[in-house]
């Protein structure tokens, strides 16, 4: 079996990469540039997708049994991937989001056919756009469609936490071993599911090639379901820290930092658990076998072993203690003003 990847280097895809080429699978990857840590066994066409020009000279001739854009983001993407990959593959996986779901939830499991709708996230309101635009390729052309909506998968260089900075994920470990807090969205009592890359790579690459999935929509997530603070105190253990948390509800924390209203009131503060028996009758290898508990200390011990991966968020760390500073102000000023209006 031949396939394609549309990047191919990032937390997730990279397992992916790595599990295929395990499989005597035949991976070729599209990217703008070869990369620094090419993988082996990996085929790399060096062309930026969005060149649409240059990624049909670069695929010239080439054909694949399934292909996956793994950055494609909204329905401009999908009609690109439509035009070039037509006549070309055999399936198309289109990477979608579990953020599409609706929001706020109607039911405490979530299944593939929960229905889509998420009005505080321009990301999943993308997605969500996205599918639909496969779907109706699906239906009026037969272009051959499988999705996927991954939830929240981490890695060894992520930092699965609520609050956090994305692009220096460190930051949080760091405020931790600096003796500061972290912020909690509401009571930590929401149920979160976590995916280490590598059983998030069991589920995808066993749907490859399968002409069963056209059509069909796929969670590919984890059975463990912790609750925010359980996966902070979890975090906190593998660092080798004391659990230093501040509970402040999303609402505060969005009228400060309004930016944040999408991972927060769109995702991360929903209580989120998936049904992913349907994965299981089409995979039935897929059972994950990483424990949060486990996943996280290896994602610790990476940023431990090299300390230019130690980078911190300055920006961050200094919101995150003016915030903290003016929930501490607020709830001080509330109690002091009830305690006069009842005294």
């Amino acid at each position: 079996m031949r396939i394609l990847f549309v990047g191919g280097t990032g937390l997730i895809s990279s397992a992916c990469t790595q599990l295929a080429v395990k499989r005597g699978i035949e991976v070729v990857h599209l990217n703008r540039a070869s990369g620094a840590h090419p993988i082996e066994g990996v085929t790399t066409h060096v062309a930026d997708v969005h060149d649409e020009a240059a990624a049909g000279k670069a695929l010239a001739g080439r054909r694949f049994d399934a292909v996956v854009d793994w950055i494609a983001y909204g329905p401009d993407d999908i009609e690109r991937d439509i035009r070039l990959f037509r006549g070309r593959t055999d399936q198309f996986v289109f990477i979608s989001s579990a953020s599409a779901y609706r929001k706020p939830l109607g039911h405490w499991l979530t299944s593939e056919d929960t229905p889509l709708g998420n009005p505080y996230w321009d990301y999943s309101r993308g997605k969500i756009a996205a599918e639909e635009r496969c779907t109706r390729a699906l239906r009026e052309e037969d272009f051959p469609i499988t999705i996927v909506r991954p939830a929240h998968t981490y890695g060894d260089w992520s930092m699965p936490l609520a609050v956090s900075s994305w692009p220096h994920p460190y930051s949080s470990i760091a405020r931790w071993r600096a003796g500061k807090p972290l912020i909690v969205p509401g009571d930590g009592q929401t149920l979160w599911t976590l995916t280490h890359n590598t059983d998030f790579a069991v589920g995808l690459v066993g749907l490859l090639g399968r002409r069963a999935t056209i059509g069909h929509a796929f969670n590919i997530v984890s059975d463990e379901a912790l609750t925010w603070d359980e996966i902070h105190r979890q975090v906190a253990a593998a660092a080798g820290v004391e659990c230093r948390i501040v509970h402040i509800p999303t609402d505060f924390i969005v009228a400060c930092r309004p930016e944040m209203e999408g991972r927060l009131a769109g995702d991360a503060s929903n209580c989120l658990v998936f049904d992913n028996a349907k994965l299981k009758r089409f995979v039935p290898d897929f059972a994950p076998s990483m424990p949060f508990s486990e996943g996280i200390k290896r994602t610790i011990a990476w940023y431990d072993a090299d300390p230019a991966r130690r980078t911190v968020d300055a920006e961050m760390d200094s919101w995150m203690d003016r915030l903290i500073e003016l929930y501490d102000a607020g709830l001080a000023n509330a109690k002091a003003a009830f305690g006069r209006s009842i005294g």
